[in-house]
């Protein structure tokens, strides 16, 4: 290979090798000769990079591509195990979050069953007390009230003509107003109110208040029992003081019946609400007892308002004689026609003239009680007549052995004349109840 311009140009030898040739390439015109065998070649620059780049690229190519067939298993393996071992991590993770979600609906399924056996056991407790307090309102009812009322909520007694006993009436709305101090706790509202607090916290506080509530009537009933006692108390104190064996006496008949159904007492087993329920029952008994006992003992007054005795019972003296004379009853100043009202409940014996009583009314009480109305200018009933205490039997006069209108009132057992005083003092002691 040679350049004719090149100064440098030595031609080779024949005695020189083909390799030898070959490393005697030289830049001639900005070009490359190739020189083989006598043979030249010459090659532009950039053909000859060209020619070199493809080389180089092809040798690249070929020793990648051996290095890839070479260890291609080895590569291929451990990309499956990368992607192995990170499909099994999302797996694991999946498992995990799934098995605290379970967790998680299983902590709220037990803590939904927790609340709803907590509703139910309020809902259970709320019906019993509210069956309780049904209970109660039946004696809150005939009593008026569980508790003692205040000075300016005393009952006022009325005395009434078609009516054996003292009437209690309490004030207008006392029922309601007792009623509305009731504490009435609604469980079903829990769900609705939620939102303003937690349901344990809901829960705790209607607990409470059912707490209350039971409280409260465990109160009514002990003012309920010590009320009755203490009715039934009096009345029998009153009644032995007066010299009344009330245990032998009987009740005046009245238009009642039904069929006999004995009293159980309750189970040893049940609360302890049944238990002072039928305490109270037992007291309310007795004390009913009581009352219809003392509707044939003449406690009331026989006339109304304030009362003027002019005479009492007892040793006196004669208004006619002028000597010492045993008065039978006590004397009530009043003015014709002023009513006379029988003292108890009984029937009239008598009615009419009898010597120095004028115009009389006997009436008989039963269990050996009788009372006397003597100098009526008017008479009202008759013989066999049935009244009731309160019922007037005649007008005030002054008929008989009388110097002027009065009322001449005899209270008597086993027709001997008592002072009258002293029942008509036990009427007003009997008066609060």
């Amino acid at each position: 290979m040679s350049h004719p311009s090149n100064p440098h140009y030595a031609p080779a030898s024949r005695g020189q090798s083909a390799a030898a040739v070959s490393r005697h390439v030289q830049n001639a015109y900005g070009g490359y000769t190739l020189a083989h065998a006598g043979r030249q070649v010459r090659v532009g620059p950039v053909a000859f990079w060209i020619v070199v780049g493809t080389l180089v690229v092809m040798g690249v190519w070929s020793i990648a591509t051996g290095t890839y067939f070479a260890f291609r298993d080895d590569v291929l393996t451990r990309l499956i195990g990368r992607q192995a071992e990170m499909q099994f991590a999302y797996e694991d993770r999946i498992a995990e979050l799934r098995a605290t979600i379970d967790r998680i609906t299983s902590r709220q399924l037990l803590d939904q069953e927790q609340v709803e056996r907590k509703l139910e056991s309020l809902l259970r407790r709320q019906s019993v007390l509210e069956s309780r307090t049904s209970a109660i309102s039946g004696d809150l009812l005939t009593t008026g009230s569980t508790h003692p009322p205040r000075p300016s909520q005393q009952p006022t007694v009325k005395p009434s003509p078609i009516n054996d006993t003292v009437i209690l009436v309490a004030p207008p709305d006392r029922e309601a107003r007792l009623e509305s101090r009731q504490p009435k706790p609604t469980v079903t509202r829990v769900a609705a109110k939620a939102s303003s607090g937690s349901i344990d916290g809901m829960l705790n506080r209607v607990s409470v208040a059912l707490d209350k509530v039971e409280q409260h009537q465990k109160q009514a009933l002990n003012n309920l029992e010590e009320q009755y006692d203490t009715k039934a108390r009096r009345i029998r104190t009153v009644l032995n003081d007066l010299g009344v064996n009330i245990d032998r006496m009987h009740a005046p008949a009245a238009a009642v019946g039904g069929p006999f159904i004995p009293l159980k007492a309750p189970h040893k087993n049940a609360g302890a609400f049944d238990h002072q329920l039928y305490r109270v029952n037992l007291a309310r008994a007795e004390a009913d007892r009581f009352s219809r006992a003392l509707i044939s003992v003449p406690v009331r007054k026989p006339v109304y308002g304030e009362i003027d005795m002019t005479s009492p019972f007892g040793v006196r003296t004669d208004p006619f004689l002028g000597r010492p004379a045993m008065h039978s009853g006590i004397d009530f100043r009043g003015a014709v026609g002023e009513p006379a009202h029988v003292t108890a409940a009984g029937t009239v014996t008598a009615a009419g003239w009898d010597g120095g009583y004028g115009k009389m009314v006997e009436v008989d009480h039963g269990n050996g009680f009788s009372t006397r109305y003597g100098h009526l200018s008017e008479i009202d009933v008759k013989v066999g007549q049935k009244v009731r205490a309160g019922e007037v039997v005649g007008k005030i006069g002054s008929t008989g052995r009388s110097t002027g209108p009065h009322l001449h009132y005899e209270t008597r057992i086993n027709d001997q004349a008592l002072d009258p005083q002293k029942f008509l003092r036990a009427g007003v002691r009997l008066g609060g109840l």
